[in-house]
């Protein structure tokens, strides 16, 4: 079940007043002020994202204010981070688990947006291969990204069988080679990520060893810290135009079916796969849940040493939620 909310304001100063009739969130700054390009990230787990692009909804809203939209495909949270660190986007698509891993580690972002509540990692082998269990991983060959929501999910289902990292052989790679390294038979399992992961249940038959919901953490849209002081009402009307997307996929699901079909090129029958049983975008507001979650994770990742023990975890996260930039109706 596909589940997915939007002013006036006056034109900028230009050397005299001008009147405007149009809708714009950035007239109270002068278009000195203004950036030329936005730059935003679409991904493969932020299905919104995609139909959001397909839609040209952003270069829609900013053409007025003859701001540009620059879109950079984000293989991964880490991919994302690692973006919004360097400055090369402004907006980029993580999990909860890891946004709070990139703030404890200085990287300036504010999460701001839930662009959905996924089970989209698991722990994933080949049919035959022996393993059933995460004890079964000790020795073998484990295909993860580091710095996601897959890697973080493998650490904690290791440390529930009383096992670290240091107990399997990772193999470094981005998700969707980690999916081909699998199926290839180049590692014994992988720590997964849909859309791939629906793919190899469907067409190759691998399985998914062991499942928790629980310990998938919310998917969340940040923000460079240094771009959303010098630009709020930026911010503002990138969340208007993100709702306004939401509320379109809940309303047109096949839309955003096609779109996440036509980004990573999958059948309609895993694309429904994903999006109808492990895909909840009903709810764009970071709350008291979802603040939890973030809690919860980040004293794992510091259990496990992701974390330093040094740092403040309520601290981390105080620092890094911000709700003030989405309007709720």
């Amino acid at each position: 079940m596909i589940f997915i909310k939007t002013k006036k304001c006056f034109s900028a100063f230009i050397g005299t007043i001008i009147a405007s009739t149009t809708i714009s969130l950035i007239s109270s700054q002068s278009y000195a002020e203004i950036p030329k390009i936005i730059n935003i990230d679409y991904a493969y787990y932020n299905p919104v994202s995609l139909l959001m692009k397909d839609r040209g909804s952003l270069e829609k809203a900013f053409k007025k204010d003859n701001i540009k939209i620059r879109w950079v495909l984000s293989l991964g949270s880490n991919k994302a981070l690692e973006y919004l660190n360097g400055g090369s986007i402004d907006f980029g698509s993580t999990a909860g688990a890891s946004a709070v891993i990139g703030r404890a580690n200085g990287i300036p972002i504010k999460a701001i947006y839930v662009y959905s509540k996924p089970e989209w990692t698991a722990l994933v082998t080949n049919k035959n291969s022996g393993i059933t269990g995460i004890k079964d991983l000790v020795g073998k060959r484990v295909a993860v990204t580091r710095g996601t929501d897959p890697h973080i999910f493998l650490l904690q289902a290791l440390d529930s069988v009383g096992l670290t990292e240091k107990d399997i052989k990772p193999v470094l790679l981005q998700h969707p080679d980690g999916y081909r390294a699998l199926v290839s038979g180049q590692v014994d399992a992988w720590a997964g990520l849909d859309p791939h992961m629906a793919k190899g249940e469907l067409e190759t038959q691998t399985p998914l060893f062991y499942r928790n919901a629980d310990l998938n953490t919310y998917g969340i849209l940040n923000v460079r810290e240094e771009f959303s002081s010098k630009y709020p009402l930026l911010v503002k009307k990138v969340l208007k135009i993100y709702e306004e997307n939401r509320l379109h996929a809940i309303k047109n699901p096949n839309e955003l079916k096609q779109s996440l079909i036509k980004a990573v090129k999958l059948s309609d029958a895993v694309a429904q796969k994903q999006l109808n049983e492990r895909t909840d975008i009903t709810n764009p507001n970071i709350g008291p849940k979802q603040i939890n979650t973030f809690l919860t994770a980040g004293n794992i990742l510091q259990k496990i040493g992701i974390i330093k023990a040094s740092v403040s975890i309520k601290d981390v996260v105080n620092e890094l939620v911000d709700t003030s930039f989405l309007t709720k109706n």
